[in-house]
């Protein structure tokens, strides 16, 4: 959960507080630790950017065209709720010279307007439309950490990672899908310490809330003609819309959908159960018996035997992952790609197209060579430990930028007992699955 003291508590000096606080960025930048006053949300993210290896001195960078950035935006769900953006928040900021800013679920800026004198600061500093803003390329900020958290937060001055960020204060907030609840982008107001008031995240928080309203009045209605979808990357229980309810499933069943949805053609009883279960021993009827129960969530005409299947093929999250994968499209692949398949699952099936799923993605995104899209990879809960991906970081990177990947690697290597490279870039390694590494934290407060 977010940190919800305020970035400046009632009757604090904004001058004495920056002070302190610069001093406090300054050790744990050195030193890996955190000092009061620095707030619990901000510490965690400091922490956050240190595993990621940003820089205190990190720049932002353009990652869209003019025209890609057209295209982009006016496809975007968020495109739909601008106006009201402008309403609500566009007055205010143009009143107490501060922008209004709106990123996508990548940290990617979409829009960024407001009082002129403030745009043109906020140009010089890289604040743009097209530039990345994500935490792990530009560190602590109030809209990539919102979308990194999923919360709002406001940020205040040298509560940046970034140094020259440190004459800004933000709050933002994020907003989702009224449907699914996956994260869109956030809202954001960005300006001077006036900011930092506990009222200016309400505001932009009340903000976001309205922007959802909106967006699920202005979302069709279900249609139970629309296709049925499950949802199974990065969750342990699948979400499944069918006709157009929305059905969270137990584990089993989970496994179960994400099967069929694999293999639309059906499956036999006793494929089922080899792709299911571990123990070849279960009883048959035990396989029946989930079946049935599924059968009456789902409603009977939707669950179909002899071979089991689904009356109509799911559109499987997966899937479409897998098809942007295939057709080169790295970066819409992991747009789609918030973690592995239903993790926690320990089916034969899952677990071999959970693997097959993830070696796709990190071999497409090595192959890429894109420092932005190595660098999420690795800064994931997934990829964080993912040497293979690591070593070509760090071939990617500017040689000023490259060792503190290299001794990643390198300290990867020793937990896992490996011959250590030679050069940036050797053939990458498969992890046994159960060893977990560990490297040098930054010190807790």
């Amino acid at each position: 959960m977010g940190d919800p003291s305020p970035a400046l508590p009632g009757g604090a000096d904004p001058v004495e507080r920056t002070r302190v606080l610069r001093r406090a960025h300054e050790t744990f930048t050195r030193d890996g630790r955190v000092e009061p006053p620095v707030r619990a949300v901000i510490a965690k993210s400091w922490r956050r950017c240190a595993r990621a290896r940003v820089s205190p001195e990190c720049a932002p960078r353009l990652e869209r065209s003019e025209a890609e950035l057209a295209a982009y935006r006016e496809r975007h769900p968020l495109a739909r709720v601008m106006p009201l953006f402008r309403d609500l928040v566009g007055a205010f900021a143009a009143h107490g010279a501060h922008l209004l800013a709106v990123c996508d679920a990548q940290g990617g800026l979409l829009w960024v307007e407001g009082e002129p004198g403030t745009l043109r600061r906020a140009e010089g500093l890289g604040f743009v439309p097209g530039a990345r803003w994500a935490e792990t390329a530009m560190g602590t900020n109030a809209p990539g950490t919102a979308v990194a958290l999923g919360e709002p937060v406001q940020v205040f001055g040298a509560e940046h990672f970034s140094r020259r960020v440190h004459p800004w204060t933000c709050a933002a907030a994020p907003v989702r899908d009224p449907r699914t609840g996956r994260v869109l982008g956030a809202v954001d107001i960005t300006g001077g310490d006036g900011l930092a008031h506990p009222h200016s995240l309400a505001f932009v928080q009340a903000v976001a809330r309205a922007a959802e309203a909106q967006l699920a009045l202005l979302a069709p209605e279900p249609d139970a003609a629309a296709p049925d979808t499950l949802s199974a990357l990065g969750r342990d229980e699948a979400l499944l819309v069918l006709g157009g309810r929305r059905i969270t499933l137990g584990r089993r069943h989970s496994e179960i959908l994400a099967l069929l949805a694999q293999h639309p053609e059906g499956l036999s009883g006793e494929e089922l159960a080899y792709v299911l279960y571990e123990d070849e021993s279960v009883a048959a009827v035990t396989l029946r018996a989930e079946l049935s129960r599924l059968r009456a969530l789902l409603g009977a005409g939707n669950l179909l035997s002899r071979p089991y299947r689904t009356a109509v093929p799911l559109e499987a999250d997966f899937a479409a992952v897998t098809r942007h994968l295939a057709a080169g499209a790295v970066s819409a692949a992991l747009t789609r790609y918030p973690g592995p398949l239903l993790p926690a699952s320990s089916a034969p099936g899952i677990v071999r197209l959970r693997r097959r799923i993830e070696d796709q993605a990190r071999a497409a995104v090595i192959a890429r060579a894109d420092v932005g899209l190595l660098s999420d990879w690795v800064c994931s809960p997934w990829g964080a430990e993912d040497p293979a991906v690591w070593r070509a970081l760090a071939a990617a990177l500017p040689p000023r930028d490259r060792p503190a990947a290299l001794a990643r690697v390198r300290a990867l290597d020793a937990e896992l007992g490996a011959e250590p490279g030679v050069g940036p870039e050797p053939a990458p390694r498969q992890r046994p699955p159960a060893v977990r590494a560990t490297f040098p934290q930054p010190a807790r407060s």
